[in-house]
């Protein structure tokens, strides 16, 4: 639901971006059913997004852009970054990859949080989740090079297949992959003082999340429609809307996402989850 009374909020949705940023969804709501695959109506470049996008579609009536908070999400990838480009050009906040698996740093990690910080671009860090490796490792990394500083807005546990991996073919039963994520959250949480956020794609969340975790928020990926056509009354409070995007100081694609909010709701939730 959005923000609410005290903020009490396990994550946003809105079913209609004319309403006002209205919630939807409930604890009592049917499951989801796998949706059928939109239609996506290629644009000419740079096409109508707030930012531009090398491979825009048309999101019709709820296109991103009636959301009016903007974030990038980054790892070493992006290469060199201009902060103060990324600041004017409108950006909210920044997710930044710090870790993944149990014994792997991104490179760029302490630079990108530290420059964020120092133009004033709210930040968190994401762990990029190995299913080839306990949770109770993969916390410990996270906890022993992560400085508490870097934590600023909520850490993110990214869960997703890795389809490219070349050392982890994995996939645990569902009820396994709940249970480590659990380990790892509650672990994390202790440490910060902060409960993760999840984030996670449509086939990921399907066979493994959908109707659990509640109380939680998610930062959910849907790159060709709505959240709510593809996780039917799922609360949420990041979206994840494209990989390809075009943001000044950043060369080449990059991911871009929205709040789930006002600008008001906005500096609510900083005012409750960051500091």
């Amino acid at each position: 639901m959005l923000l609410g009374a005290a903020l009490a909020l396990s994550g946003c949705n809105s079913s209609s971006l004319t309403d006002g940023l209205q919630p939807i969804g409930n604890e009592t709501r049917k499951p989801a059913s796998t949706p059928a695959r939109p239609d996506v109506k290629k644009l000419d470049p740079p096409g109508p997004l707030r930012f531009g996008d090398h491979k825009p579609v048309d999101f019709g009536k709820r296109h991103p852009d009636l959301y009016p908070v903007h974030g990038i999400d980054v790892s070493k990838w992006q290469g060199d970054i201009d902060w103060n480009a990324v600041k004017r050009a409108g950006v909210a906040f920044a997710f930044i990859k710090s870790t993944e698996g149990g014994d792997h740093n991104d490179s760029r990690f302490n630079e990108y949080w530290r420059q964020a910080r120092a133009v004033g671009i709210p930040h968190a860090p994401y762990h990029f989740y190995y299913f080839c490796r306990p949770a109770r490792e993969q916390a410990e990394w996270f906890i022993a090079n992560v400085p508490r500083a870097s934590v600023q807005m909520p850490p993110v546990l990214d869960v997703e297949w890795n389809h490219a991996s070349k050392t982890c073919t994995t996939r645990p039963d569902p009820a396994t992959v709940r249970a480590e994520m659990k380990i790892w959250m509650d672990m994390v949480a202790r440490h910060y003082g902060k409960r993760p956020i999840i984030y996670t794609p449509v086939d990921f969340h399907r066979e493994n999340l959908d109707g659990h975790f509640k109380g939680y928020q998610f930062w959910l990926r849907s790159v060709a429609a709505h959240p709510q056509d593809i996780y039917p009354d799922h609360p949420w409070t990041f979206w994840q809307y494209t990989g390809t995007g075009m943001m000044d100081g950043i060369k080449g694609h990059t991911d871009i996402n929205a709040f789930a909010g006002s600008k008001k709701q906005w500096q609510d939730w900083l005012r409750k989850y960051a500091r």
